[in-house]
């Protein structure tokens, strides 16, 4: 079951952008909740609680119970537009959903055991390919973040999808391979001297050449 959190709203009455600029003078976030074969609401919310949930790795796989003048709406988001000069949120588009909904979201990759990974240990390089993947589930079911578990990775190596384990009823929208999450690359010292070796190797292969000539 995924976590569930509230959200407090105030009910809009108006629609359009003369409406949405209105709640934007008086410190409010407009947004409406659509979806679930119901009427469109529209509403405003506090920007410092949005703005702290935005924060959080895992908005967009989070379910909120809406509590609008005193009725709840189940949503999850699934849009918010920021103004391009200050780069604060100006409205949020939020899907109601049921317990039975199928969703697309994207959840955040957690990489666990970092500190017993053989490649980390020797100064390797974690490179995330995909720091979020897209699961398909159903709403209730979305998990809040993928572990994924780094201990046996060496230099060189790649984590892949099948290295996490999903809920049950919890899907990935690629399903036609086994896609690369992170790899554990080589520092630079290690690349350096493995070059050096190499071009030592190649110049005393050059000199047996010349001798036996």
């Amino acid at each position: 079951m995924s976590d569930v959190h509230n959200l407090v709203a105030e009910r809009r009455e108006r629609a359009g952008k003369g409406a949405a600029r209105a709640a934007r003078r008086a410190g409010r976030i407009p947004g409406v909740i659509y979806g679930n074969k119901k009427e469109p609401v529209l509403l405003n919310l506090d920007p410092k609680v949005l703005i702290k949930e935005l924060t959080k790795a895992s908005f967009y796989a989070t379910l909120f119970d809406i509590d609008i003048d005193g009725k709840k709406e189940r949503a999850l988001p699934r849009d918010v537009q920021f103004d391009p000069v200050t780069d604060r949120p100006i409205h949020i588009d939020l899907l109601r959903v049921s317990a039975a909904t199928s969703v697309t979201v994207s959840v955040p990759v957690h990489f666990i055991n970092e500190e017993l990974s053989p490649g980390l240990t020797k100064g390797g390089v974690l490179n995330v390919v995909r720091h979020e993947i897209e699961l398909h589930c159903r709403a209730d079911a979305i998990p809040q973040v993928l572990e994924l578990d780094l201990s046996t990775l060496d230099l060189g190596d790649s984590a892949h999808f099948s290295m996490i384990t999903l809920p049950d009823g919890v899907e990935a929208t690629i399903t036609d391979r086994d896609f690369t999450v992170a790899t554990i690359a080589a520092p630079s010292s290690v690349k350096s001297e493995a070059a050096e070796a190499a071009q030592e190797a190649e110049a005393a292969e050059g000199t047996e050449a010349a001798d036996e000539d």
